[in-house]
């Protein structure tokens, strides 16, 4: 059953069917304003579309090789990332903990290092030579490694070497 008034054009639908606007009504009747649930809507973003991409592998290997050089993860977790003679130099570095954040003095905790930056050079398609500056607090490091592709596309670490122990200044 619908009513139609002489004041209003529009055809009210008694049992809630439809508004003249073509939209289901979906709130109390008499309701007119754009508010939800009745109002404009809007899809939500979807999470598979705000995944981010993966890192590039130069970047992922800084932060491995810096989460095992600093002592906060242990040497065999990049077994399998790196070739022999690179895991051979991670296990003889990896006990001085060379990266890991020095004291600050007076009992404060310095912060965590940290990659500041990583930057790369390509000789080759499958090999990339990369460099990482490492910040812990105002002190800055050097890191540097090669990658290489092996014939199962996976990148290696396959050299690395971190810059002096002792401050150069």
């Amino acid at each position: 059953m619908t009513v139609t008034t002489q004041s209003d054009t529009r055809t009210h639908s008694l049992r809630g069917a439809s508004t003249g606007a073509g939209r289901p009504r979906t709130g109390p009747p008499g309701r007119h304003d754009s508010r939800r649930p009745g109002g404009p809507r809007t899809a939500p973003a979807s999470a598979g579309r705000l995944r981010a991409s993966p890192p590039a592998p130069h970047d992922w290997f800084a932060e491995q090789l810096l989460l095992t050089l600093s002592g906060r993860r242990p040497v065999h977790a990049l077994l399998g990332h790196a070739l022999p003679a690179a895991y051979d130099r991670l296990v003889e570095l990896a006990p001085q903990a060379p990266l890991r954040p020095t004291a600050s003095g007076a009992g404060r905790r310095a912060p965590a290092p940290a990659v500041r930056h990583c930057g790369l050079c390509r000789p080759r398609p499958d090999v990339i030579e990369a460099f990482a500056r490492i910040a812990s607090g105002e002190r800055l490091r050097a890191l540097a490694f090669r990658l290489e592709r092996g014939v199962d596309a996976r990148w290696r670490c396959a050299a690395l070497d971190i810059g002096p122990s002792s401050p150069v200044w």
